[in-house]
């Protein structure tokens, strides 16, 4: 019996003639949102509901005609999207998005390599060895030997580093064995440090109370004395304390943990010291930064993130550990499905069997291009610029009699609030103050002209701009201070209550 040939089915298949002309819309239409992008909003005052219902569309049966499907995104783009890489955006700590990373992960997609197996992706996982042991010995001055991962962001780079400390500082085969029937693991940070630090130990299994939060001093920097007690205090209940997660620039007030002690603590207790640097890492990018960072050469294991203050498209977070054999002591695993002589082959290593990820898309393209197309002293200088608005911004506020610094600026954040001139001085004062400032970013937000964010300092509920954004410069710092004057004196006229002198 002869068996029937299916004929070709060519639907998806687009020639190159189809797939460029496709591609050239795509592209005058980014062309028009760079040249657009300073003068739109940077947000909007929509609901989910208004968004939803602009945005929902059915799946047509039969293909959507090209001159519908862009004016379609022609809207999300440009009438329902907030716009992070707008240069009054200033709020969460995401990058504007290089032009060259953007082609890069064009490319990247078109390419469309699996970077979990090597044989997959011979250049793309070149690529990331080269760039992510050039990350770790040029940059952070770790030795020869180390190396890493790109991964999808900060909370990855940071779980993926305490899984690796976890492991290699137990005592015991934590992936052969479990947790179960053992000691508690316990691992220290600071109440600054970023939320998803204590989530990775709520991942790995060590839950939440595993972790202990270690008060911090005056300047938001985690108290050494209090580090030490907290692990006697803990050996002498009879857990097993693993790591130590120091912040490289805290999410709220852009603070440096003291590195150096903390390196000398871990040394002393046999502990694995992992930096969360994913805001902050890249500026040892910058000499008149780098110095901050000393102690982090240091390290076991550093994270950080590129799509925040390297500027590159989401998404990549980067892990880099002293010992590069740690990875695949922590994740190797064998598929049946997969038979390889590397012997024979010469074929590299499957950076699948070095983290938790088997496929994996080509992250580390765009910030490969993004740091060959612009080079380093680009980036440094930018960096540093980044760190000097900060700093001008901090003076701007000082100088207004209607704004108060909330604290020192730290790298390249800045934190203030709105303080209307004349507001008495009793017990009411912080309390509606906490709330004056706690509507006006959501106003400010709302309005659209600029964009900013918050933090909680000492009980203060308190306006924070991050500058990590290569478009931003003096006239948007300015902008800021003014919208959030405007705004502010308005709300306090409708917000103040009688007994500090006002209607309401």
């Amino acid at each position: 019996m002869t068996a029937d040939r299916p004929a070709p089915v060519a639907d998806l298949d687009w020639d190159p003639e189809r797939a460029r002309a496709f591609a050239d819309r795509a592209v005058d239409m980014w062309q028009e949102f760079l040249e657009k992008l300073p003068d739109l909003p940077v947000s909007g005052r929509w609901t989910a509901k208004e968004i939803h219902d602009a945005v929902a569309l059915d799946v047509p049966d039969e293909p959507m005609a090209d001159d519908a499907l862009f004016a379609y995104l022609h809207e999300v783009v440009f009438e329902r999207s907030e716009l992070s890489g707008h240069p009054r955006f200033m709020a969460y700590i995401s990058g504007a998005g290089t032009i060259p990373g953007t082609v890069a992960d064009l490319v990247a997609a078109g390419l469309n390599a699996n970077v979990g197996g090597w044989q997959l992706s011979p250049a793309a996982t070149e690529i990331e060895l080269h760039l992510m042991r050039w990350f770790a010995t040029e940059l952070f001055g770790l030795p020869e030997g180390s190396g890493g991962l790109v991964l999808s962001g900060g909370a990855m780079a940071n779980f993926v580093g305490l899984k690796t400390a976890r492991d290699h500082r137990a005592g015991w085969n934590v992936r052969l064995e479990g947790l179960a029937g053992h000691p508690r693991l316990t691992m220290y940070m600071s109440t600054e440090t970023h939320v998803v630090s204590s989530r990775g130990a709520d991942m790995l299994g060590i839950g939440t109370e595993g972790v202990r939060r270690i008060p911090v001093d005056d300047d938001y920097r985690i108290r050494t004395d209090a580090l030490r007690a907290a692990i006697a205090d803990d050996r002498a209940l009879g857990f097993v304390p693993f790591a130590v997660v120091a912040s490289a620039g805290t999410v709220s007030t852009g603070v440096i943990d003291p590195l150096p002690e903390l390196a000398d603590i871990c040394r002393d207790e046999g502990l694995w010291f992992h930096v969360d640097g994913a805001y902050g890492g890249p500026a040892v990018f910058a000499d008149d930064l780098r110095p901050s960072f000393a102690g982090i050469e240091r390290a076991d294991s550093i994270a950080f993130d590129p799509h925040k203050w390297l500027y590159t498209p989401l998404a990549g977070g980067c892990l880099v550990v002293r010992r590069m054999a740690d990875l695949a002591e922590s994740f190797d695993a064998d598929a049946s499905y997969i038979v390889q002589d590397k012997e024979y082959t010469q074929h590299g290593l499957d950076l699948g069997r070095h983290g938790p990820l088997f496929s994996r898309s080509f992250w580390a393209l765009k910030v490969w291009v993004s740091l060959l197309a612009h080079g380093r002293r680009a980036y440094a200088r930018r960096i540093s610029h980044d760190a000097a608005l900060a700093r001008y911004m901090g003076a701007r506020v000082e100088e207004r009699a209607d704004l108060e610094l909330s604290t020192p600026v730290g790298l390249s954040i800045c934190c203030f609030r709105y303080v209307p001139p004349g507001l008495p001085d009793d017990d009411a004062r912080e309390p509606y103050l906490n709330d004056l400032n706690h509507r006006l970013m959501t106003e400010i937000q709302l309005d659209g002209r600029v964009y900013i964010s918050n933090a909680i300092l000492h009980d203060r509920f308190v306006l924070r701009a991050c500058i990590v954004n290569f478009r931003t410069e003096a006239d948007d710092i300015d902008a800021v201070l003014d919208v959030a004057a405007e705004l502010g004196a308005a709300l306090d006229a409708e917000m103040r209550p009688a007994s500090l002198g006002g209607t309401a």
